[in-house]
């Protein structure tokens, strides 16, 4: 079937729906193109690199009203690297894992394999749904996952316990959706979903409880995975070892475009907007639905649908993509006849229209 063609007012003028990487604004290309003959292939540890991660601790400090004491650490390697880093630096004997999708899924694991630390309480749920945190005296950290991008769940972030850490994987919210930096301790992500740039990274705006852990951990850690190192590097505004120098230049400018436009009010504005719009599409329509039954559950920036078997995912995907119109597939491992659609501040209202009346157009085909 990929040789259908859609008609002209059906194509995105942008055809990029990717959970990530994400659709990167040609305005951040733009801006890499002109920064790149003064930081690209020139030291990390001299201006003019450190003033853009500084650009970047300032302008997330302001995007996300970070209160005083609060601090934007950032290194190598990914959200997937700072699950392992927490498990040296912030969690001091055991863990609870609020588990609802493949990457909360992973953060437990992960810490469930470290041999210096107890076995983590898991409270899970399956995959469309949340649970809540259940408070318990032998807890030190509990692991929270504002949105998880392979099930298009949201979850609220608010402190279980007084006497714990709260830290929150926010790879596919931050930047798109509200959080109150009083309900968490570590809030973390990479930078190539609402943020728009591309992967390898990871910063996490850390409490002074938890600036104050890192601090006092005596634990040995791989000095690629230790925070201590990872704070004072941060504060001079680099990172523990070469980053990827267009990621930065990327992200810096995707902040200050957020902030230019009224920040994260303005950002998860956006976001209700197009998740409104993806979401009624889905619940007006004869052959699709939304995955998560729940609509306070849903993501505003993940979006799950769910297809009828009269409109197989492959068929679909292979006219969308010949097309121009790529990764709306579902995530892999969850196995459903279904799509994922992309909604950070980056995706034009406009596009998401367009893709769903391409949609539309193409099951009546199938």
């Amino acid at each position: 079937m990929d040789h259908l063609t859609l008609p002209h007012h059906l194509r995105p003028r942008d055809g990029r729906f990717g959970s990530g990487p994400s659709k990167v604004r040609a305005g951040s290309m733009a801006a890499l193109a002109s920064a790149g003959p003064a930081v690209m292939g020139t030291s990390h540890r001299k201006e003019p690199v450190r003033s853009l991660v500084r650009r970047i601790r300032e302008g997330l400090a302001a995007l996300l009203s970070l209160p005083d004491g609060y601090e934007v650490l950032l290194g190598n390697g990914g959200a997937t690297a700072f699950w392992d880093a927490a498990s040296f630096c912030l969690i001091e004997r055991r863990s609870e894992h609020v588990v609802f999708g493949e990457f909360s899924a992973k953060f437990a694991a992960a810490v469930g394999s470290a041999p210096h630390l107890d076995d983590p309480i898991v409270v899970a749920s399956e995959p469309g749904t949340h649970p809540s945190p259940v408070p318990d005296d032998s807890v030190d950290a509990y692991a929270l996952t504002q949105n998880e991008t392979s099930t298009g769940v949201a979850m609220p972030v608010a402190r279980p316990a007084r006497d714990a850490l709260v830290l929150v994987d926010a790879t596919s919210a931050a930047g798109a959706v509200e959080v109150d930096p009083a309900g968490f301790d570590a809030y973390y992500f990479s930078p190539q979903k609402a943020f728009g740039s591309d992967g390898g990274l990871w910063l996490a705006c850390c409490s002074p409880a938890a600036v104050a852990r890192i601090e006092a951990t005596e634990r040995w850690a791989p000095p690629f995975l230790d925070l201590r190192t990872a704070l004072a590097e941060s504060r001079r505004d680099q990172t523990y070892n070469t980053p990827a120098i267009a990621t930065l230049v990327l992200l810096a400018d995707q902040v200050e475009w957020l902030l230019a436009r009224g920040g994260l009010e303005w950002a998860a504005a956006r976001s209700r907007e197009a998740a409104g719009l993806v979401y009624g599409w889905a619940e007006a329509s004869d052959f699709a639905a939304p995955f998560v039954t729940r609509p306070e559950m849903r993501s505003r920036t993940v979006a799950t649908i769910d297809l009828d078997a009269s409109v197989p995912l492959e068929s679909l995907s292979a006219v969308l993509r010949a097309n121009g119109i790529v990764d709306v597939e579902g995530y892999r491992k969850l196995g459903r006849n279904q799509i994922r659609i992309a909604m950070f501040p980056n995706v034009d209202l406009d596009d998401l229209r367009a893709l769903t009346a391409a949609v539309d157009w193409i099951a009546e085909r199938l």
